[in-house]
């Protein structure tokens, strides 16, 4: 069984992009396990916070990730980049620098995210790849999904309706999978 932890990039209670999340859970292909996370919990980077200790969301998520086959994160749009509690999150994920090689150095990422403007989230995953570059993953460019108008995609409880989009995060997945050497 190959597992997967979803990572959101959204603390927002309807977030499309846990929506796109939860959807993929249950479009996994046959051997493929998704497990959803959020950001939740884990505070504002503070160095002497750390200081004190790594906070106990911070550690719970951080052994998930190191234990689980590969990473999908899912990334909204903010102001042209990815969301501030989305890069605080990984900066808490990559400290101290001996954790976050455990944690990222190698590990297989890919990139997905949803929004309701026009133009998907081109821009937030192409700025995620570069914090992702400094963690040493392996990310998976053998697909994109950027999916834009999401707010007509989902209904009001955050259920996948558009068959298209559907298909296209099963084959977005299928491809992950493949290159991890899954099913």
């Amino acid at each position: 069984m190959t597992r997967l932890i979803a990572l959101s990039g959204s603390l927002r209670q309807a977030s499309f992009n846990t929506a796109l999340l939860r959807a993929a859970t249950g479009l996994a292909p046959q051997g493929v396990d998704i497990e959803l996370r959020t950001l939740h919990g884990i505070p504002l980077y503070d160095g002497d916070v750390e200081a004190q200790g790594v906070p106990a969301a911070v550690s719970r998520l951080r052994a998930e990730i190191q234990a689980a086959d590969g990473l999908i994160i899912g990334t909204p749009e903010y102001n042209n980049s990815i969301p501030g509690v989305l890069k605080n999150g990984l900066d808490w994920l990559s400290r101290p620098p001996a954790e976050g090689r455990k944690t990222f150095f190698g590990k297989p990422v890919a990139v997905l995210g949803a929004t309701p403007g026009g133009f998907g989230t081109v821009q937030s995953q192409d700025a995620i790849l570069s914090v992702l570059r400094a963690f040493g993953c392996s990310c998976w460019f053998g697909g994109r999904l950027m999916v834009s108008k999401a707010n007509t995609l989902f209904d009001a409880q955050g259920e996948l309706l558009d068959e298209t989009l559907k298909q296209q995060l099963r084959d977005f997945l299928s491809g992950f999978a493949a290159q991890l050497g899954r099913p």
